[in-house]
């Protein structure tokens, strides 16, 4: 029997030439016709390969058995609970695997196991969603980047909270086009927090400004994904879930010109339906808006500041400002500011602040669309007609 002639072989064999011997013999055991006899003696002969001593010749087993559906059961369990250089073709890619199997495999397996189950054509979720919890930042990278995973919206969420400090998984994750805007939001979030904390760590900047910082600019990129997706709730809802959902962020939606975002905001923290808030918000008067405003809870000391962005949005204040939605206005910021300022009551001084900065920043912006627009203009000939140009761009006198 050719079995008995193998294991007869293998006695006196080296490492490689068992291994290529191993190869045949699975190869056989897939492909050739043996008697059921021959077949139960070739299983038998493998299961003993499992403890070959030399890792080469139970990889060469892995690899004969990798993808196929028609390799013995226990043999390929025994290969997956070998070492990784042994286990890693069999766990990517054999399909006598159930999602059980393979869940347990990533809660109790190497590292280099659960990256080879991430790279698994056909993922399904519940698998997904072991590696999202508790797999590496590699095998979550792995993860995202396995174009055939399924991979649940929650288990993104789950790499965003465990790993979206890392540069690459939020590389991955943005080059999703379908990705969710509350996603995309979450990650913005987490860069800023990466940011403050390596500016701090290096004493670049005091934690206190720092923080400040970093969360105005995130608020900014907040409002701009705001302003570029169709959908806004689900993203407003997640701002709220975080503790993002602050009077700072709702004042700069209203004063880029953002209703949208704005009326969304005051619907979801006020329990208030979309239509009843634009109503409050659009009516005539300012009694409905302010009840509208203290339901959602919003703080007493900005009030002053959303009343008169109102009022200017009602007057057509924006009307003939540059930009879209992302930006502050500047002149209805310098309104409101002006009308804070004379109008000042009681303890507003971090609101001004705040206004100053908005202020600041709006103007800045308007100063760098202006610039860009001069560039892009040609030069009216006339102008440089009395100039030559010499090396080093200078012009002088022709």
């Amino acid at each position: 029997m050719i079995v008995r002639e193998f294991l007869q072989w293998l006695r006196t064999a080296s490492a490689g030439e068992r291994a290529d011997g191993t190869t045949a013999l699975a190869r056989a055991y897939l492909f050739s016709p043996l008697s059921l006899d021959d077949r139960a003696a070739a299983e038998g002969a493998m299961l003993m390969l499992l403890d070959d001593p030399s890792p080469l010749v139970r990889r060469a087993l892995a690899e004969a058995f990798a993808a196929s559906q028609s390799a013995p059961p226990a043999v390929v369990h025994g290969l997956a609970a070998d070492q990784p250089f042994v286990a890693i073709p069999i766990v990517s890619r054999s399909p006598l695997f159930v999602d059980a199997d393979l869940v347990d495999m990533v809660a109790t397996g190497h590292r280099d196991i659960v990256v080879a189950i991430a790279r698994r054509p056909m993922l399904q979720r519940a698998v997904a969603a072991a590696i999202a919890e508790v797999g590496c930042a590699e095998a979550c990278l792995e993860l995202i980047e396995n174009l055939e995973a399924d991979i649940a919206p929650f288990s993104i969420d789950r790499i965003v909270a465990r790993h979206g400090h890392l540069s690459a998984i939020r590389e991955a994750l943005l080059a999703i086009d379908d990705l969710p805007v509350e996603i995309r939001q979450a990650l913005v979030a987490k860069l800023s927090q990466t940011l403050a904390q390596f500016v701090t760590s290096r004493s670049w900047l005091a934690k206190d400004r720092a923080l400040r910082i970093v969360t105005e600019a995130c608020e900014k990129a907040t409002v701009t994904l705001a302003a570029e997706t169709m959908e806004v709730r689900p993203l407003v809802r997640h701002l709220r879930e975080t503790g993002q959902l602050t009077a700072g962020l709702v004042l700069r939606a209203l004063l880029c010109g953002n209703c949208s975002l704005f009326e969304e905001a005051l619907a979801e923290l006020s329990g208030m339906s979309l239509d009843r808030v634009y109503g409050l918000v659009h009516g005539k008067g300012s009694s409905g808006f302010r009840a509208l405003y203290h339901k959602a809870g919003l703080p007493p000391s900005t009030y002053p500041a959303f009343r008169e962005a109102i009022e200017a949005m009602h007057e057509d204040v924006l009307l003939g400002e540059t930009g879209d939605a992302t930006r502050l206005k500047r002149r209805m910021v310098e309104r409101v500011l002006t009308r804070c300022e004379r109008s000042a009551l009681g303890d507003v001084e971090l609101l001004m602040t705040l206004l100053r900065r908005f202020a600041t920043e709006a103007a800045r912006e308007e100063a760098r669309m202006f610039c860009d627009e001069l560039v892009e203009m040609e030069p009216e000939p006339d102008l440089l007609e009395d100039y030559d140009f010499v090396p080093g761009d200078r012009l002088v006198a022709a």
